[in-house]
């Protein structure tokens, strides 16, 4: 088992990242009101809800669960009002916790539940994916989609634990291993060249389950660092969104249900990879490293759909910063940088 601490403009918890540790999890959880209300999907439900609820009960928490259908459509607007509803049958108090159990749409929609729901109770990030594991359980960042685009309703509200149970990796199929997968490339290409080196000599999910723990360890050690220089990403926090531009537009566009996220983000920071090294931005044959390690690993790294049709989706994303676009580029494996463009960059 390992641990990181994180210390966001003052405020302070803990990763913890073991394997076979989920039927823990009652023994790191504090609540004073002694009410749990938890958040889970259909498909992780049928796996861990039971040993969650379990172990919590032990420790003499009375526990509510709430399951969701899976799927990007759930992380919506208009699935908001049924779930307050049955925080407030349950009564759930600002003394008491809500613990998000599933992946990143699960985490990111009961986070935004929990940092509104009476104007903020404390919650638990449990990741089950890897994608959420590696990435979006890490550094307060929840919100919902609207038919406008992703992620545009939201706020910035950490958890008081992140409690990652590595063993939850051996349920995924290997399309939501893939979506991890582009999170954790991402990671190596804006921030350690040593860990995009480490993945390009894996070759298989069962090599990189043995290699499982420093891998999700080094992504959340790169994220925390992030997260504490720069918590309501203004700055250096937006590297962590390289390939997000498009990959975002590429969701919206196919109705989030062509591409998973991490594919689409792959597509993302190869087709702005190509591009920025075509202008000179980006070392020559940095394209080529990326796009061998996206195929490395079964993802993507082109859209049948033109940079054209995608062009207004790109215009509303939430890195836009009045008429400019913020983008992350890389000079080379792990060195990124901000380049202040236009959605016209996409065009080039």
């Amino acid at each position: 088992m390992r641990t990181l601490k994180v210390t966001p403009n003052g405020k302070e918890y803990q990763i913890i990242i073991g394997n076979n540790i989920l039927s823990q999890i009652g023994d790191y959880i504090k609540c004073s009101g002694g009410k749990v209300f938890i958040i889970t999907d259909d498909n992780v439900a049928k796996h861990y809800l039971n040993t969650v609820e379990k172990s919590l009960k032990e420790k003499g928490y009375t526990v509510s669960s709430l399951i969701l259908e899976h799927g990007e459509a759930t992380k919506n607007y208009n699935s908001l009002l049924p779930i307050y509803e049955k925080m407030i049958e349950f009564n759930l108090t600002r003394k008491d916790l809500v613990i998000t159990l599933g992946g990143g749409v699960i985490g990111d929609l009961g986070g935004f539940v929990a940092s509104t729901y009476l104007r903020g109770v404390d919650f638990v990030q449990v990741p089950t994916s890897l994608l959420a594991q590696v990435d979006s359980s890490v550094g307060g960042k929840v919100a919902v989609d609207i038919k406008e685009g992703k992620n545009l309703i939201g706020s910035f509200y950490q958890p008081k634990l992140v409690f990652t149970d590595l063993d939850c990796l051996n349920t995924l199929s290997d399309y939501f291993y893939k979506d991890g997968m582009a999170e954790i490339i991402k990671y190596g290409a804006i921030k350690d060249k040593n860990l995009f080196k480490k993945l390009e000599s894996i070759e298989s999910r069962e090599e990189f389950m043995k290699n499982a723990e420093d891998i999700v360890y080094t992504c959340c050690d790169i994220k925390r660092e992030v997260v504490e220089n720069d918590e309501f990403d203004m700055g250096e926090r937006m590297l962590l969104n390289f390939g997000h531009t498009y990959g975002h537009a590429i969701e919206k566009y196919f109705n989030y249900e062509k591409y998973s996220h991490g594919q689409a983000v792959a597509i993302g920071m190869c087709f702005i990879t190509q591009i920025s090294e075509k202008l000179g931005l980006t070392k020559k044959g940095v394209f080529d490293r990326l796009q061998s390690l996206c195929n490395q690993y079964g993802l993507d790294t082109s859209c049948e759909v033109s940079a054209y049709n995608l062009i207004n989706a790109v215009k509303v994303d939430k890195k836009n910063m009045g008429k400019d676009l913020m983008l992350v580029l890389i000079k080379d494996i792990g060195e990124s940088f901000i380049y202040k463009s236009t959605s016209e960059f996409f065009l080039k």
